[in-house]
């Protein structure tokens, strides 16, 4: 039974998904201020974040930069009130998987949450190792490094570069990238792609703005030339 962590300042709302994710099975853990909310995923490690932008002490922000500088990498989605597409990129640079912005329905943020997790837990079955460069991907623990150094990656992160791989030397439109990595259709903004994308090659090349692998290719997508 996989746990939820709630990370939510409006009591009414934290109320109703608390509520809707329990009647669906899932362990949840509340909390209603950001710093409370990171000494919860430090003492209890949830499977998935779900977490709010505005809250008090700290904010969703800074929380989802905090954990990934931990190497916390378990999906973290974002709540967000705001409209500006530019509060969406910055929570997705700094390592958030996804965002839903209010208000929204439980239906839909049920189904993401479960695409999410269904994506984590999945066995890999014939891709487990891959090298390229001074690259060496672990897909089933879940570990990367760079020069025999071990590097953060995030589960989305990982799931995006087995997309990529396994497509290698194919041009994928962001379309299919979105569809085949975060596992439905509709979607907000194919920007999520290209940040994902940047944040990679900044990991993973030796020059982010010339790279050798993860490759833009202007007006179809992206196409990773490996091996």
């Amino acid at each position: 039974m996989p746990t939820i962590l709630l990370v939510e300042d409006e009591e009414a709302m934290l109320k109703g998904l608390r509520d809707a994710f329990e009647h669906n099975g899932f362990n949840v853990l509340a909390a209603k201020d950001g710093e409370t909310g990171l000494q919860l995923v430090e003492d209890h490690k949830p499977d998935m974040i779900i977490l709010d932008v505005m809250l008090p002490r700290i904010d969703g922000f800074d929380v989802c930069r905090t954990l990934r500088k931990r190497g916390v990498a378990v999906p973290i989605l974002m709540l967000t009130a705001r409209a500006e597409e530019v509060d969406k990129v910055v929570g997705l640079e700094i390592g958030a998987d996804d965002y839903v912005t209010k208000p929204f329905s439980t239906r839909e943020l049920l189904a993401r949450v479960k695409a999410h997790l269904r994506r984590t837990t999945e066995k890999v079955s014939s891709l487990e190792h891959y090298e390229f460069g001074d690259v060496m991907l672990d897909f089933a623990a879940f570990k990367a490094f760079k020069n025999k150094k071990q590097i953060d990656l995030t589960s989305t992160e990982f799931s995006l570069l087995k997309v990529l791989i396994k497509h290698r030397n194919e041009v994928i439109p962001r379309e299919k990238i979105l569809n085949e990595v975060w596992g439905y259709e509709a979607y907000p903004s194919s920007r999520t792609v290209d940040n994902h994308i940047l944040n990679l090659r900044q990991k993973l090349e030796d020059d982010p703005q010339k790279p050798e692998y993860i490759l833009t290719v202007h007006g179809l997508g992206y196409k990773f030339a490996g091996r």
